[in-house]
């Protein structure tokens, strides 16, 4: 294998959010470090920089941060043009990497992958597709706008141009168009599911430019049972991630409220969540009335950070994860995996995927509140279904797998 030079480019930096994208990005570029391989973390934020600089460095001078922004979130182009055609432009000829890999566009610009072409053509470029923003407008949710939130099956401009009256279906045709143009410039797509890929072959990108490569989990031994107190059940239930209307945080919480008298005696449900408060008001509303009829059934904890992980999988005998749109691969199904916690997840993409039913976990129909209340239910009555679960769960890629199998792969 040839020497190789990297630049990976984030959408975010971990030490400033904290989702399973950024997360993903930067554990790849720590095991290219760790291996000795010459590569460089470019991150976006929108925090503002000393001296109006398009870049400064966080930790090392390894990791940038890119202080840019996007104006328009419908062709993902770039707010301040300058940034991608002069700064980022000198980046990549000053470093000269060998692979461009992007985590991401979104907030930084479509344009950097032309960019990328355009200095550097012999440079191969990698795009990891972490959900559906080229075919769906709606946040690449591929849910439809609206207080039901009905899942989209397939795109189309003129289906697109209903959920979105005021626009047309040429401008979706145009949308759909552009965005193809410059995924035309990429070598590989890597995604996390084998779901993912099935929707973007579907969309029209070729099956031989995709390569399934799930995310790599740092090597830990995971952590022993919870202890139980004489008589007590496995019904520590804990969620993980964003709290938005598509994580289906008050699904999960409207099951809580429907469990018998008995078996709410046994459970506790703890949610390690942020980003409540810059929700809908609705939303809020709906969370906040849900948490105080549950009250002490249930502990509202708050974000938390990627090394605390370990110690918060530990309190917990089951991992819920209650998407109610086409999860790609969550994070956390590999991190509860990595510390041998048994998954409750919604029978829907790539969680469904990832979570054989009565195997690793337990699934329920999507959305279904009272489906998962009566898993919970079944979870917390017998213990002997976390022990079946347990041992059915199979150790996820490490970091060092993950970054062998990119460089196999996708990079040369």
């Amino acid at each position: 294998m040839s020497e190789q030079k990297i630049l990976i480019v984030s959408h975010g930096h971990p030490d400033h959010s904290k989702g399973g994208a950024e997360v993903a990005a930067y554990n790849l570029f720590k095991e290219y470090e760790r291996q000795g391989l010459d590569t460089i973390f470019l991150a976006r934020t929108d925090q503002p920089s000393h001296g109006g600089s398009a870049f400064s460095t966080i930790n090392s001078d390894r990791e940038i941060l890119f202080h840019t922004h996007m104006s328009d979130f419908f062709l993902f182009q770039s707010g301040n043009k300058k940034h991608i055609w002069q700064d980022f432009r000198d980046l990549l000829e000053k470093y000269r990497p060998t692979v461009v890999h992007l985590h991401h566009y979104i907030h930084m610009g479509l344009e950097m992958i032309r960019e990328v072409k355009n200095t550097l053509p012999d440079t191969r470029i990698i795009v990891t597709l972490h959900e559906y923003l080229a075919i769906c407008a709606n946040n690449g949710q591929m849910v439809k706008p609206g207080k039901q939130m009905k899942l989209c099956y397939k795109s189309s401009p003129t289906d697109c141009a209903r959920c979105f009256p005021e626009r047309s279906a040429a401008d979706f045709f145009l949308r759909e168009k552009y965005i193809k143009s410059i995924f035309e410039l990429v070598d590989k797509f890597v995604s996390p599911s084998h779901f993912l890929i099935d929707r973007y072959k579907q969309w029209g990108i070729p099956e031989e430019k995709m390569v399934m490569i799930e995310n790599g989990q740092p090597e830990v031994k995971a952590p022993a049972p919870r202890p139980l107190a004489e008589g007590e059940a496995r019904g520590r239930f804990a969620f993980f991630g964003q709290i938005n209307p598509f994580k289906g945080v008050d699904v999960m919480l409207e099951a809580f409220n429907l469990l018998p008298d008995d078996i709410k005696e046994k459970v506790h449900l703890d949610i390690h969540g942020a980003n409540l408060e810059i929700q809908t008001p609705e939303f809020q509303e709906k969370i906040n009335k849900l948490l105080d009829d549950l009250g002490d059934l249930v502990t509202l904890h708050g974000s938390y950070e990627s090394h605390e992980i370990g110690r918060l999988m530990e309190q917990a005998d089951w991992v819920i994860i209650p998407s109610v749109w086409w999860e790609n691969s969550p994070m956390v199904i590999q991190e509860a995996y990595n510390h041998g916690r048994p998954l409750i997840g919604s029978d829907i993409g790539g969680v469904k995927e990832k979570i054989p039913d009565k195997k690793s976990g337990y699934l329920f129909r999507a959305r279904g509140a009272i489906e998962l209340s009566k898993v919970i239910g079944t979870c917390t009555f017998d213990s002997a279904n976390w022990v079946l679960a347990e041992e059915g769960i199979c150790k996820p890629m490490s970091t060092s797998q993950c970054a062998q199998q990119h460089l196999e792969r996708c990079y040369e």
